[in-house]
């Protein structure tokens, strides 16, 4: 995979920005008054990795004019070191638009973590790429790794075609394309025959592919791994041969991974990793991490994942990172992994919890 040189950005991804609610404490939502309330998506999410390292990165998005939460998420984008571009549009009445709300809580223990979308009316359900200069964007400033995911694919039928075009574009001006699957049942309901041809569509220009099991079965049509392996060496050979036959179909993606997680309690998984690139397979174990709050840690993977292709490392270092950055957002009560720098994940790699003075 050769990424351009004369790019201004390393990192653009689409998406629909909401606001996460979650109970202080990890205590359950019905029976909590105290919350806490950050700015999130999945794509920022994955973004946020290369932007706290210093990579520059930019967010197409769409913004409701006059919002207090749209003020809200402008605000911690800044913070995070990421740019923006997109439309301000008018709320209308008390029913018009808004930013999407993700209600959560943690979970403890044996108590899973639940988790509440509330999407009615979101702003980003009409994004539009006639509200973007992508002659601008891709050839004139240029951008290394256009970042897809399918939960904004499959939003609405003009997000889904707003992905397909940006696609397109990019492959035109050689901006290498990542597409992180993430199948929502909820979002496919009744829209499988078109879903599955605009996924398909975006997989067919990709260079890095990545996803679970279900995500590449339910959104690709990919047979998964066989269940019931005898033991850890055979469940990974299982995976192993599943991404085999996603690159028999997808022969242009360079890259293609999944993230391995068995659930022990709430606030402790185990977490491996494995990432085909450059003719091999790459594999990280599963290994016990302590979890604070479970969200993000699929998109801390893949954020740690293109830092990696971006920086110019091979696939096994980037696949090394990736599952460190992901390890690394469990232990945040955000959903984006912040790292302080690389010495900090790779000391989370490494199993190095000592204090730093």
């Amino acid at each position: 995979m050769q990424l351009r040189e004369d790019a201004t950005w390393a990192l653009v991804v689409p998406t629909s920005m909401g606001v996460r609610i979650t109970p202080e404490n990890r205590q359950p939502v019905h029976s909590s008054n105290r919350f806490l309330m950050t700015a999130t998506s999945a794509e920022t999410n994955v973004a946020s990795v290369p932007s706290h390292l210093g990579m520059p990165v930019k967010v197409l998005t769409r913004f409701v004019d006059g919002s207090p939460i749209s003020a809200f998420i402008r605000a911690d984008l800044r913070a995070r070191g990421m740019a923006y571009e997109g439309p301000a549009v008018p709320q209308g009445d008390a029913w018009g638009h808004r930013h999407q709300f993700n209600i959560a809580d943690s979970g403890y223990g044996g108590r899973a973590p639940r988790v509440w979308n509330d999407r009615a009316g979101e702003v980003g359900l009409d994004l539009d790429i006639a509200d973007y200069d992508l002659d601008k964007l891709f050839a004139d400033e240029g951008v290394k790794i256009l970042h897809l995911s399918g939960l904004v694919a499959a939003l609405s039928p003009k997000t889904s075609q707003f992905c397909v075009e940006l696609a397109r574009t990019a492959k035109q001006h050689g901006t290498a394309i990542s597409f992180d699957l993430n199948f929502r049942a909820s979002f496919w309901k009744g829209r499988e025959d078109e879903l599955h041809a605009a996924f398909h569509e975006i997989a067919q220009l990709c260079d890095i592919l990545y996803g679970n099991e279900e995500d590449f079965q339910l959104c690709l049509g990919i047979p998964g791994p066989e269940a019931g392996g005898e033991d850890i060496d055979d469940e990974i050979g299982s995976f192993k041969a599943m991404i085999a036959r996603i690159s028999e179909r997808y022969p242009d993606a360079s890259y293609i991974g999944t993230s391995l997680r068995e659930v022990v309690s709430a606030n402790h998984h185990r977490w491996g990793m494995i990432l085909w690139g450059e003719g091999h397979f790459h594999v990280a174990q599963l290994r016990d991490i302590d979890v604070l709050d479970r969200i993000g840690g699929g998109d801390g993977s893949i954020g740690g994942v293109l830092y990696g292709l971006l920086s110019g490392w091979p696939a096994e270092k980037s696949m090394q990172f990736g599952w460190a950055t992901g390890a690394l957002a469990a232990t945040s009560t955000n959903d984006f992994g912040s790292p302080a720098d690389e010495a900090q994940v790779w000391s989370i790699w490494e199993g190095n919890a000592r204090v730093q003075r």
